[in-house]
């Protein structure tokens, strides 16, 4: 035993100064030092240019990824106030960007709405870089300041010379510190997402993205829409097939709160509701969400009704019922959201839940009385979805009592021998002759194996109902645990990672995506909570000598040959591997399943909008989006087997 330390006094308690408390602990302000905080560096830096155009101050905010992946945020807005604040004693740019809390967000008539979360975002961005140089134009001046080392500052606020006197606006570059960061290597693709994001959310402001690695592209990206959240509603729905033309928009406002929701509905079976409090993503809900879908189930009852499309001995019809097939955005700007949830994905003020309610209905029942073909597309639509609803409860119901028990499903799955979630993992492997190899290839302690017969249902194209009548999907259903649709529950989930084990060709990949279309659109919560891999089977055995090395690609195998020397290279027996089918057990074990040398590939939903669209780009009922795709792309087509 260790001897106790009995010293414990006031010495023993560590006082962090300024910016010291960010370092030492990053993630409680940015989240994580992945690559998400990585990212999240650059809103916090584009929300403040964003409080700015919200104020009515900033029509141009230009992202620019720089050669050393440094970024520069420029935005034509007021311009970070130069005065010395009165309580730091240094000028507001420096205080804005060393003191947490400090800003124009609390309360002192700056903003009347922000989109920042807790008003610490310039001060931890310095704390997190290695340097950052802060540029004002206002005043006819150009004012400088630069920091670095984590936020101390080298450079007091300094004029460098002068501008037009019209000329106004903050620019900002930061160099992330590579001591606290995983990667400080931006994606393009990820900030182009959240950019289009933000100009489709607040219209009229033009948002552009350049990225000064690529040589090549020397205009990047400019996003600006004039319509607001009715585009944004369009971009979604691009693939899917609207079933009334005109996009619903509607807007109120009251007691400072905005409240606007477009919405549209297509042939589709999923809903996709997206809703948004000052930019920020709500991606839990919240009563503003609530208010809306409240209304929209009552408005479209109430009209079914008056209008006789409803029956007497019709049931009335649910919230599920009424938002199939239906795409909707809803974003409100608070002057002091109250945010719940450990990730503060949820709007809590009550008030909003009333205005939300008021705003909704009284434009959605002027756009049915108006409209009234259209209203009665769009609740024949819903009666559809309710009857598909009681016929899915029924199936339902059958698939429950399926259980591991039952001789037929036991003779599909080869379950594990422990009842741990959290070491047991589940293989959906393709194929019988694969499902043989990988049973006896197994650690069968741990590892469940499910062998699939044939392509599944594609969900993209089939109710709730529809795909319960198909074997294979009940037995995925069954051995998942979680039950589905309105009786899913993540915690009885009972395998930790379900692994899609198929050939690495163009049918296995036409499997994984049927297999991915399934988990997103009837286990979206598995997905995003992790769960959900693909394996990765090598596509060549490299051996030399007594040495067997599998390699996963062209370019991996590549790569391992040019470490080789001259001599062992030219004795390289190379051989294209066969299907999970044709490898032995051995093999497969060796390959794809032993814990030590396997390669895993995560499926993540970091983008909702994104996934949802390319799952109805590849298999919904639009063809010529899918031809479109397969033209862009056929050019890129490797492992090719013909």
């Amino acid at each position: 035993m260790e001897e106790k330390v009995e010293h414990y006094d006031a010495s023993d308690i560590q006082v962090l100064e300024g910016l010291e408390a960010v370092r030492k602990r990053p993630g409680m302000y940015i989240g994580t030092t992945d690559v998400k905080g990585l990212h999240h560096l650059v809103w916090e830096i584009v929300d403040n240019a964003i409080d700015e155009a919200l104020a009515g101050f900033c029509k141009n905010i230009e992202i620019i990824i720089n050669k050393d992946n440094s970024i520069t945020v420029k935005d034509d807005g007021r311009g970070i106030p130069v005065d010395v604040h009165p309580k730091t004693g240094v000028s507001t740019v420096e205080t804005v960007y060393t003191v947490l809390h400090a800003g124009g967000k609390f309360g002192g008539g700056g903003y009347k709405v922000s989109g920042g979360l807790h008003g610490v975002g310039a001060s931890v961005v310095n704390a997190l870089s290695t340097s950052v140089v802060v540029t004002v134009y206002k005043n006819g001046k150009i004012y400088e300041a630069k920091f670095e080392n984590g936020g101390k500052t080298s450079q007091k606020l300094t004029i460098i010379g002068d501008c037009d006197v019209n000329r106004t606006g903050t620019t900002v570059t930061f160099k992330p510190d590579a001591n606290i960061f995983d990667t400080t290597v931006y994606d393009y693709e990820t900030l182009k997402i959240r950019t289009r994001e933000l100009a489709f959310l607040n219209k009229g402001l033009r948002l552009t993205l350049r990225d000064d690695r690529d040589n090549e592209d020397t205009t990047g990206d400019t996003f600006c829409y004039e319509g607001g959240i009715s585009e944004y509603v369009r971009f979604i729905n691009q693939g899917k097939t609207p079933i009334h033309e005109d996009i619903i928009h509607l807007e109120g406002e009251e007691d400072s709160v905005q409240f606007e929701v477009a919405l549209q509905y297509n042939t589709g079976y999923n809903s996709n509701i997206y809703s948004f409090v000052n930019n920020i993503n709500t991606h839990d809900g919240g009563t503003h969400e609530d208010g809306v879908k409240r209304a929209l189930t009552r408005v479209i009852n109430s009209y079914g009704r008056k209008s006789g499309i409803l029956k007497e001995k019709d049931e009335s019809l649910t919230g599920d019922d009424v938002q199939e097939g239906l795409t909707m955005i809803i974003s409100c700007k608070h002057p002091n959201p109250q945010f719940e949830g450990q990730t503060k994905g949820r709007l809590g003020n009550s008030e909003v839940r009333k205005l939300a309610d008021n705003v909704f209905s009284s434009g959605f029942e002027r756009f049915l009385m108006e409209n009234p073909e259209e209203a009665k597309t769009i609740i024949n639509k819903a009666m559809l979805a309710c009857r598909a609803r009681n016929a899915a409860r029924k199936a339902r119901e059958i698939t429950r009592k399926s259980d591991l028990q039952t001789t037929s499903f036991f003779g599909k799955l080869s379950d594990c021998k422990s009842k741990d979630p959290s070491v047991s993992e589940i293989f959906i492997v393709e194929g019988d002759s694969a499902g043989g190899s990988a049973k006896k290839g197994r650690d069968s302690m741990t590892q469940a194996i499910l062998p699939l017969r044939g392509k599944i249902l594609n969900v993209e194209k089939a109710r709730l109902d529809r795909a319960l009548g198909n074997e294979e999907i009940r037995t995925i259903i069954t051995a998942f645990g979680t039950g589905i649709g309105e009786e899913f529950d993540l915690s009885k989930l009972r395998y930790d990672k379900i692994i899609i084990m198929t050939d690495a060709d163009v049918d296995g990949s036409h499997i994984r995506v049927l297999l991915l279309t399934l988990f997103y659109r009837f286990f979206r919560p598995i997905v995003e909570a992790g769960h959900v891999y693909a394996a990765q089977p090598p596509l060549f055995r490299i051996m030399h000598g007594k040495t067997r090395k599998y390699v996963l690609d062209e370019a991996e195998k590549e790569e391992y040959l040019n470490k080789l020397d001259e001599n062992v290279r030219s004795r390289a027996e190379i051989a294209r591997m066969k299907g999970l089918g044709e490898m032995d057990a051995e093999e497969l074990n060796e390959t794809t399943m032993d814990i030590e040398k396997r390669v895993l590939r995560k499926i993540t939903v970091d983008d909702c909008v994104a996934a949802d669209a390319m799952f109805a780009k590849l298999m919904g009922e639009e063809v010529e989006p899918r031809r479109a795709f397969i033209e862009e792309n056929a050019r890129y087509v490797k492992n090719l087997d013909i």
